[in-house]
């Protein structure tokens, strides 16, 4: 019982605080102070700013505004601290320069309360640089209590559900995501630096191909008819080579119904592009040229460090195909093993699962996800994959058992995929032949045949090299963040009681 009762105080204390907060509000507009009445306020700087140009701002007026985090009043003089977009800065509030009413509605004000304070800028005699405020105005009451007045915020769960909370507690949080927009936006300077043009490409879609994995599905009312989201960019990207534009890219969200992790989450983002007159060797130089230059612009080092393992952007990336991948590191050969039966043997004895509809193609990418991927945390391009699982790909003509595609590796994650893209129309429709016949056998990732995507195939479109980028793993690597929900401002949770909380 007693233990009942300490559990309840704390829930109690909080109500308490709550309902004195709402009583303060309350006092306020009885007053014609209604802090939500006022439309805006005028900042001059923000606290970085004042610290980083002293020299010239000491003994000058400026207006800053944000939220008070730390507060102590000290009779007729008081310090605070408020926090702004570029970090925190140290007020001093004296009644005589603010006047006596003005103190007392000062010392009313709480933890997580928005205010604008217009002063001059001087430093203390502990050599804080601050602003002596000549006036302090409430701008949001803010009726909630920040946690770690309470018990912290720490709760993974809860951070990722109240990110705004998340935002104001943790201040590495708030840089990952500035660290993310400057990533995209380092990525939209190099590739327009390199002719290339930005597009936006449907996302209800009636066929959701490009990729492999389930679709999520919805309806369009006002047509009667079932859409899809997109799961990919591919095949709208392609219909711009075809129409003549050349070199296209788009960053947007795709969504796939999959499972949730540490590296998926079924809306993220992806960029795509396509080149005309390159291939996938074009691709591999485009790919190690921006994370490069990503890694200079951004963190200003081609050295990075992700979970203490230092990788180097900085290195020609490695090459290497998948057939050496799998012989390197589970000392199976490939070029050696010719038929079905052969590589369902190699299969049994190294304990590689797979299933009955796998082809030999099927069972090398089975070989080298299981034995050589956790290997590959330097930068690698892993080329020349099976057919079986490339059905957008063009062979290589020397070995038409393999085509002329890589994917990208960091951390033994996969990082990009790239193909020498298929332009040959007749073979793209045997491939989705194929594709069907896997969907009818039980395969919901496979694709449905795209008749428009063919058509403009017919048309003709140039030899051209194209790639997809997984911008989430993109920003975690280059950020530290073990989790891609650290990368998303609000990653998919499951719903709460029936509604998201």
């Amino acid at each position: 019982m007693a233990g009942d009762q300490n559990q309840a105080r704390p829930q109690e204390d909080l109500n308490h605080v709550l309902q004195a907060r709402r009583d303060k509000l309350a006092e306020l507009q009885e007053s014609g102070k209604d802090p939500f009445q006022i439309t805006r306020y005028d900042q001059t700087h923000h606290s970085a700013e004042v610290k980083e140009h002293y020299q010239e701002l000491e003994g000058k007026e400026v207006s800053v505004a944000g939220r008070m985090m730390f507060k102590r009043v000290m009779g007729k003089a008081s310090f605070c601290n408020i926090q702004d977009l570029q970090g925190r800065i140290q007020i001093y509030v004296a009644r005589d320069s603010v006047g006596e009413e003005e103190y007392k509605d000062f010392k009313k004000l709480d933890i997580g309360d928005i205010i604008g304070v217009k002063g001059t800028v001087f430093t203390t005699k502990t050599g804080e640089i601050s602003i002596h405020a000549t006036d302090v105005k409430l701008l949001s009451k803010s009726l909630q209590v920040l946690p770690e007045k309470f018990h912290g915020l720490t709760d993974t769960d809860m951070r990722y559900r109240q990110r705004y909370v998340d935002l104001i507690m943790n201040e590495e949080v708030k840089d990952t995501f500035i660290k993310r927009s400057k990533i995209i936006s380092a990525i939209r300077k190099y590739l327009d630096g390199q002719g290339f043009m930005e597009v936006e490409t449907p996302m209800l879609v009636s066929n959701a191909g490009g990729a492999a994995a389930r679709p999520f599905e919805t309806h369009f009312n006002a047509l009667d008819e079932d859409v899809k989201l997109r799961i990919s960019l591919e095949l709208y990207l392609k219909r711009l080579i075809v129409g003549g534009l050349e070199r296209v890219y788009e960053i947007g969200r795709v969504f796939r119904n999959e499972g949730v992790d540490t590296r998926h989450n079924p809306e993220f983002t992806l960029m795509e592009l396509y080149q005309a007159y390159t291939d996938y060797h074009g691709m591999m130089d485009l790919t190690e040229n921006l994370y490069r230059y990503l890694a200079k612009e951004v963190l200003g080092t081609t050295t990075i460090t992700y979970n203490g393992i230092q990788m180097d952007l900085g290195k020609p990336f490695e090459r290497i195909t998948m057939v050496e991948a799998v012989k390197k590191y589970s000392g199976v050969d490939f070029d050696q093993i010719r038929t079905l039966e052969e590589a369902r043997a190699a299969a049994k004895e190294h304990h590689v699962e797979y299933e009955e509809r796998h082809k030999r193609g099927d069972i090398l990418n089975l070989f080298f996800e299981e034995f050589a991927e956790e290997h590959l945390i330097q930068p690698t391009f892993v080329m020349d994959h099976p057919i079986e699982v490339s059905p957008l790909t063009k062979k290589k003509p020397e070995n038409p058992q393999h085509v002329e595609r890589f994917e990208f590796f960091m951390n033994g994650w996969e990082m990009a995929n790239a193909y020498s893209e298929l332009n040959d129309p007749i073979d793209q429709r045997e491939r989705f032949a194929a594709q069907e016949e896997m969907l009818a056998a039980g395969d919901e990732e496979a694709n449905h045949t795209d008749e428009d995507f063919i058509n403009a195939l017919m048309v003709g479109m140039p030899p051209t090299g194209g790639i997809g980028f997984g911008i989430d793993r993109m920003v975690m690597l280059l950020t530290d963040s073990s989790a891609i929900r650290d990368v998303l401002l609000f990653p998919t949770m499951k719903t709460l009681g029936g509604k998201d909380q």
